[in-house]
């Protein structure tokens, strides 16, 4: 009796829909950020052979199509919105543990790859303090915030977008002035998207892969599907409509630093090379463009560290990793303060290897997206078994999206690079293993993905 008249003097609240088209898409290019490329830019030309436009434009193709299949399948499942649900739910439980285990990898290496970044390019502008140094700092302020709850509101990333946005329209103004302010070819301004020298199939393949990484985060917007308005239209073309934003203007802007900076020319630091680039446009550019993927980058840090921390409570609310470790919450801060501390711990620790040589921003980046690329086949693969195979009327519109979006994103993931790949693959086969024993062969379902909502 007690329980019934909690329940009924408890209505349950409904999320508003309140979203329009204009909004979803705001939102996307924000978790996306404008100046994505700058980050990657020096990787991409070092290992597309300075083909940066072509991989960026390329990359943009494949993320189209994979983008149709999210906004699909997020009208099968409008309030779950995440790839591992898709496949388990369409495909296997099974094959949905394997997408999330691949996801918590991307969760995992996203604030390293931050914390390596933003390191790298504090060194350059104070080059008197050691890289490590910088490195040990970011990664506790990461941990510091996040541990006590701090939250980035919708107003603050709006003006960080505005503020990107000004920075990218301020370094398309110097840019157009320094490239036509010196002697061109007709070959030159042909020669970002192909260089008859230096092209090499398998190369360009390889930085195609790396560019994924500009467009990570698009997927996010399915997670909005019960507050927007008219879902099954909105959210579809929301997500198709901000992988084009992103991919044309990733585009001008690499092409641009290419234009600026000929690949033949070597970089003084392939990880913050676009810094330089906008150095040679225009002297100050150099302090605006570091300081703004500093900040950028930042941000993006401490929330990949929060994401990855509530996921890895989610596992271990579940007991699918040690519950009086991963499964406690914080009571004053209502934060995981342990997966909080234990992320910063792997975030550090990838980000002092790099001191030593043996890992790479570059590296990073291609791991996470060997995590991604599986998980958008899944999602494919997912769009495809349900709007295909399970459809009475079959037709070529729900055919041929979702299979060519796996397999570009088959190809590209192929093409990752053979460090990438081995450990990637190891770091699967231990989770395949681990899964494999905790429900005695997959019998059943491991890991409820469904991350807790957040407090009020």
């Amino acid at each position: 009796m007690e329980k019934s008249s909690v329940t009924t003097s408890s209505p349950q609240v409904g999320l508003r829909r309140t979203l329009t088209l204009w909004d979803l898409i705001l939102y996307g290019v924000i978790v996306i950020q404008p100046v994505a490329p700058m980050s990657v830019f020096g990787v991409l030309s070092d290992r597309g052979r300075g083909h940066v436009v072509t991989t960026v434009l390329l990359a943009m193709v494949g993320m189209l199509f994979t983008a149709i299949s999210y906004g699909r399948m997020a009208r099968v499942y409008p309030s779950a919105g995440s790839a591992f649900t898709y496949v388990g739910q369409e495909i296997n439980p099974a094959l949905g543990y394997v997408t999330g285990w691949s996801m918590v990898m991307d969760y995992m290496l996203n604030p390293m790859i931050c914390v390596i970044w933003i390191s790298q390019q504090a060194h350059v502008f104070a080059p008197g303090i050691p890289y490590f140094v910088w490195a040990v700092l970011f990664a506790l302020v990461f941990t510091m915030l996040n541990i006590q709850g701090v939250k980035t509101s919708a107003r603050v990333n709006s003006a960080l977008a505005a503020g990107m946005g000004a920075v990218i329209a301020i370094f398309f103004v110097v840019a157009a002035r320094y490239i036509f302010g010196h002697a061109h070819t007709a070959a030159d301004f042909t020669r970002p998207f192909y260089d008859p020298a230096l092209w090499n199939t398998r190369a360009v393949l390889g930085g195609t892969s790396i560019a994924v990484l500009t467009y990570i985060g698009f997927d996010g917007i399915s997670t909005l599907s019960e507050e927007a308005e008219n879902p099954r239209r909105n959210i579809l073309l929301a997500t198709v409509l901000t992988c084009l934003v992103i991919g044309i203007l990733s585009a001008l802007q690499v092409y641009a630093g290419q234009m600026i900076w000929p690949a033949s020319e070597p970089f003084p630091n392939i990880d913050t090379a676009f810094t330089f680039v906008a150095k040679r446009a225009w002297a100050p550019m150099f302090a605006i463009v570091g300081v703004t993927l500093l900040v950028a980058n930042f941000g993006s840090g401490m929330g990949a560290q929060l994401g990855a921390a509530r996921l890895l409570y989610g596992m271990g609310r579940s007991k699918a990793l040690p519950a009086s470790f991963f499964g406690v919450v914080d009571p004053k801060r209502h934060v995981p303060r342990n997966n909080v501390v234990f992320v910063g711990l792997v975030a550090l620790a990838g980000a002092l290897l790099v001191s030593v040589g043996i890992f790479s921003y570059g590296l990073g980046a291609e791991m996470l997206n060997f995590g991604a690329l599986i998980a958008f086949m899944g999602v494919n693969m997912a769009a495809f078994i349900r709007y295909f195979v399970r459809e009475k009327k079959r037709t070529f519109g729900n055919c041929v999206p979702p299979l060519a979006g796996f397999l570009i994103c088959l190809l590209l993931w192929l093409n990752l690079s053979t460090p990438a790949k081995i450990v990637g693959a190891i770091w699967m086969g231990v989770g395949i293993l681990f899964g494999a024993i905790k429900t005695k062969g997959f019998r059943g379902n491991l890991i409820n993905f469904e991350l807790p909502p957040e407090e009020s």
